[in-house]
């Protein structure tokens, strides 16, 4: 029975029951059993044609990159971590890989939203960069520094047991933080990146590196699964999960197994102990996205990249409400602000997934393209999640989500 359980556990921990919860919450959502939206689907071709022209704006070739954290480390024009990696001297592509893949965890940990209100002043231009952008470039800038690296000469790395004794000032300090820039959920981030100090140290059988445990270790665990020089995306996320997924603050667990981000819906059927459970795995599949390309640098051929899901996150999200595909049955809950276990989020988080898949397929159509010569990770980049910001800005002054979602800087 405990085996059975793990087994139904596990299976949640992956980018196929995302994908098939999700579809299911969209099916619900079309036969009007849902208790906050009700769908349309009539609008999906307006959307479909607004995620274009930004996608033609941004790439007239349509020569698309993925959705990843590499993105966000171009400010101007200029690659910063192409820029420092490339003038750097590694023994290997394995040895930039582990350094690539220390960055992309920890940035990506570091990146969940960040509020209105905060910027980063950027030391090389001088520019204040809010978001997104502005939470990757001061990460860029800790990691370059060599925050996260127990020795100076050495900076273009993350040790665990620095990780493990992060203190919250440092991040305070490097993030620019004060009264009058505030950052939403530093606390939650800091916990994040101790938490993953310590189960890197804990667990150096995966991640150590002659004795020298670093999230980076995770490239040389997923490199030996290659076959024949082959790694599937969706292998990458499971790695990421089953390895990493501790890290996050206890929520659900079946068997033992902590499930991160994954809740509570009661619509959701199933014939096992699943039933009721709804994956999303944002910043895990986020992270994913993002560790593909250190795997193909060191020479890696990384397959079924659609295997992984869209993410559940408010740019996305925000993009089928402002568009009008998704309307909430209670106008007033608007205004409201919503835990991010509540049915409402659960629901809308869920509805992203399935929609973006829908999306995909309906420009793939207008662009004569198939799944492999235009991902849905570059649909993404295009994308949805830049209209989203787009028709958000165009909506509210402040750019602001469609709906209001109190989160502790670990989820979205």
């Amino acid at each position: 029975m405990a085996d059975a359980l793990e087994r139904e556990a596990r299976a949640l921990l992956t980018a196929a029951a995302v994908r098939a919860r999700a579809a299911q919450m969209l099916e619900l959502g079309l036969a009007g059993g849902l208790s906050h939206f009700t769908i349309d689907l009539d609008r999906m071709d307006g959307v479909a044609e607004a995620v274009l022209a930004v996608t033609r704006k941004a790439y007239p070739t349509l020569d698309v990159p993925f959705h990843a954290r590499w993105r966000h480390f171009v400010l101007g024009g200029v690659d910063r971590w192409a820029e420092v990696a490339d003038a750097t001297s590694w023994p290997d592509r394995a040895a930039r890989a582990r350094a690539e893949f220390d960055l992309a965890i920890v940035s990506v940990l570091l990146d969940a939203g960040a509020g209105a209100m905060w910027r980063y002043r950027d030391a090389v231009t001088g520019e204040s960069i809010g978001r997104s952008e502005g939470l990757a470039i001061a990460s860029l800038d800790m990691f370059a520094g060599g925050l996260f690296s127990r020795d100076a000469g050495t900076p273009f790395r993350a040790d665990a047991e620095v990780l493990a004794q992060l203190p919250l000032t440092s991040l305070t300090s490097a993030f620019q933080v004060t009264d009058a820039n505030p950052l939403l959920g530093l606390d939650g981030r800091t916990d994040l990146l101790r938490r993953l100090g310590k189960l890197v140290a804990e667990r150096a059988e995966v991640f150590g590196l002659r004795d020298t445990p670093r999230p980076g270790g995770l490239f040389d665990h997923i490199a030996a699964q290659a076959n024949g020089g082959a790694i599937a995306a969706p292998a990458i996320l499971s790695a990421v999960l089953n390895q990493l997924g501790a890290i996050w603050p206890s929520r659900l667990e079946l068997a033992g197994i902590p499930l991160g981000d994954c809740w509570r819906h009661p619509a959701i059927k199933a014939d096992d102990a699943t039933a009721g459970l709804v994956p999303l795995h944002k910043l895990s599949q986020w992270l994913s996205y993002s560790l593909i390309e250190p795997l193909q640098r060191a020479g890696f051929d990384v397959t079924d990249i659609d295997g992984l899901t869209g993410l559940a996150e408010y740019r996305n999200g925000g993009l089928f409400i402002d568009h009008e595909v998704l309307r909430l049955r209670d106008s007033a809950d608007a205004a409201r602000a919503h835990a991010v276990d509540s049915l409402l989020v659960v629901e809308w988080r869920a509805l992203t997934v399935a929609l973006l898949d829908r999306l995909a397929e309906r420009i793939r159509a207008k662009l004569g393209r198939t799944p492999e010569t235009l991902p849905l990770a570059s649909i993404l980049e295009g994308g949805t999640w830049a209209e989203g910001r787009a028709i958000a800005f165009a909506r509210r002054p402040d750019g602001s989500p469609p709906l209001k979602v109190i989160s502790d800087g670990t989820v979205f």
